[in-house]
């Protein structure tokens, strides 16, 4: 169900938000309304997640409405998004995440860097930024430039409230592959045999024969770990073999100081798979796009975010809605979902697009 903004406010004949909060079996809200303003409205830690893709700066006009996006300058661009995210901010649990997609511009030939912008004014605001996501579109519109390369990405950002917030990986970890045997020995998925490493060892001038023996005994252990489905893969670094994964210092890196006490390492992989990596090739959204509304948000762009960051049945909040993707992609990942827009013409459209996807999920559609 639609409803305007001034519905919301305190001892109105009727407080949407507070039946929304209060009446689990209402699976979504729409609202007509300013980001900022409605925000401001909302109570305070209620909800788990929030993502969004704001309007672009100068890249598309409301019939009449002064909007985020119409800004003359791209400094005021980033200070009302930095305002409308803090009262996101206000209304998230302490354990709740931000989740935002948004695309930079060209102005008189030079890349503003406008994602970068807005991720810096956010973390001065007291976020904590925990992601900076590429999103390969795969494909795009061909570049009438001659002087430079065609645009194929955009950032998503994940920030949090505080460093101790709600985060489910094991949702979307990528399937590990089996391992399999060749000549009677047990090879990891990506073809790690343990030969090499046991060669390495055996000719090391960096050992001692006693580090020898234990690098040997474990890397035996390990396949064996391997062999019976204890760990998919693993790596092993070897002193004076193989350098560390990140820093040979011993005040930063904890394999650094394993190396230097024990003269190996060994990286397991996780029994559930590997997490997606922050380069996310998921082609735009062109199936619903029988609306006025050009940012092409997919479905799959919401569904790491949603999983990763939205426990089931919990809240999620969008307050650039636009079309509903965020809405409908949370509902049937069976979240809860409240959407809010400056247009009415797209939460019209939004409305219409969620109640036939409650339709087609089960017949039955709960709104308010």
């Amino acid at each position: 169900m639609l409803v305007n903004m001034n519905d919301l406010i305190d001892g109105s004949p009727r407080n949407e938000l507070s039946h929304f909060f209060e009446d689990k079996q209402i699976q979504f809200l729409l609202i007509h309304g300013d980001a900022k303003q409605v925000l401001a409205k909302m109570p305070r830690n209620h909800v788990n997640m929030c993502i969004t893709s704001p309007p672009y700066w100068q890249e598309r006009k409301y019939n009449g409405i002064d909007a985020i996006g119409l800004e003359t300058t791209v400094e005021d661009y980033v200070k009302h998004l930095t305002q409308v995210f803090h009262e996101v901010k206000n209304v998230l649990r302490d354990d709740g995440s931000l989740w935002l997609n948004i695309g930079d511009k060209y102005e008189g030939k030079n890349l503003l860097g406008i994602p970068w912008q807005v991720a810096f004014s956010l973390k001065n605001d007291g976020w904590i930024l925990r992601n900076a996501v590429i999103w390969d579109k795969v494909k795009g519109n061909p570049s009438g430039s001659k002087d430079k390369l065609r645009n194929l990405y955009e950032y998503i950002f994940h920030f949090v409230k505080s460093r101790y917030y709600s985060y489910n990986l094991d949702d979307i970890r990528d399937m590990p592959g089996k391992p399999y045997y060749r000549k009677g020995k047990i090879i990891t998925a990506s073809g790690v045999s343990g030969v090499k490493y046991e060669r390495q060892i055996k000719a090391s001038k960096h050992l001692s024969e006693t580090e020898k023996e234990a690098a040997l005994n474990a890397l035996k252990a390990t396949l064996k770990k391997v062999e019976t489905g204890q760990i998919p893969d693993f790596r092993m670094i070897i002193r004076g073999e193989q350098r560390t994964t990140h820093s040979n210092d011993l005040g930063f890196s904890g394999r650094a100081q394993e190396l230097a006490i024990k003269g190996f390492c060994i990286l397991r992989y996780n029994k559930k798979g590997a997490p997606p990596s922050d380069i996310w090739r998921i082609i735009p959204e062109d199936s619903w796009r029988k609306d006025s509304h050009f940012a092409i948000f997919p479905e799959d762009l919401c569904e790491i975010p949603i999983k990763t960051s939205c426990p089931p049945n919990g809240t999620l909040i969008d307050p650039f809605v636009g079309t509903g993707t965020a809405i409908v992609t949370a509902l049937a990942l069976g979240r809860r979902a409240i959407g809010i827009d400056i247009c009415q013409e797209y939460l019209a459209v939004a409305d219409e697009r969620i109640s036939r996807h409650l339709k087609e999920k089960s017949g039955v559609q709960t709104r308010l």
